[in-house]
């Protein structure tokens, strides 16, 4: 049975964060708000936990687990960022985008795309999603919370108790955070190129 955490969306209590963070830290699943959707996130080291992630959502290897991130600063031990890629990802975040870029080698490889050697990294307008990235000191592996055969994730924390009690470890109800995923943002090359149209506004992009 997964544990239930209601957590304040503005100002999160820092006890339930700190004992999130523990579950993270002990190998856990946990259910989490963002500023596009819910998330399902674990620590970036935990090969089970990920298997678990893609055992729910019945992910291929073929899949791009994303970094989500406290700030800048952490975003270049893990991706290999220019100063133009700077500057974009400067300029859209905290937000509801995701970047792709190359990965350094701190990234496990099991995390990367398969060829390409790439990685998603992404800061949240979001105070719990933040939080939790400040308390565990590094970034939360992670994936939006979209079940087999959906289209769009899952909003209902009571909702997402219920069907995945027994599969994660724990829920944080942090608020209704929106039912879109992340626009993707490729900077791998000169040009930013919009991979996939989300809740961040592309129109800067294209």
């Amino acid at each position: 049975m997964s544990q239930f955490f209601q957590i304040h969306p503005e100002t999160p209590q820092v006890r339930l964060i700190q004992q999130a963070v523990e579950i993270i830290r002990q190998g856990g699943v946990i259910v989490y708000p963002t500023d596009s959707a819910y998330a399902l996130g674990c620590h970036l080291g935990d090969k089970k936990a990920m298997e678990r992630i893609k055992r729910i959502r019945q992910l291929d290897d073929k899949h791009n687990f994303t970094l989500v991130c406290r700030d800048l600063a952490e975003i270049s031990t893990y991706a290999r960022v220019d100063n133009q890629a700077y500057r974009t990802i400067k300029a859209h975040t905290p937000g509801a985008y995701t970047f792709i870029l190359n990965a350094t080698s701190e990234v496990p490889r099991r995390l990367l795309h398969a060829k390409r050697r790439t990685i998603g990294i992404r800061i949240p307008d979001n105070q719990i999603a933040l939080a939790l990235t400040e308390a565990l000191g590094e970034p939360i592996m992670s994936t939006s919370l979209i079940l087999p055969g959906e289209d769009i994730p899952l909003t209902d924390p009571y909702e997402i108790r219920d069907m995945l009690q027994h599969q994660v470890d724990l829920v944080i109800d942090g608020g209704y955070c929106g039912m879109e995923a992340t626009s993707v943002i490729s900077l791998l090359n000169e040009a930013p190129e919009v991979v996939r149209k989300g809740a961040g506004e592309v129109s800067s992009f294209e």
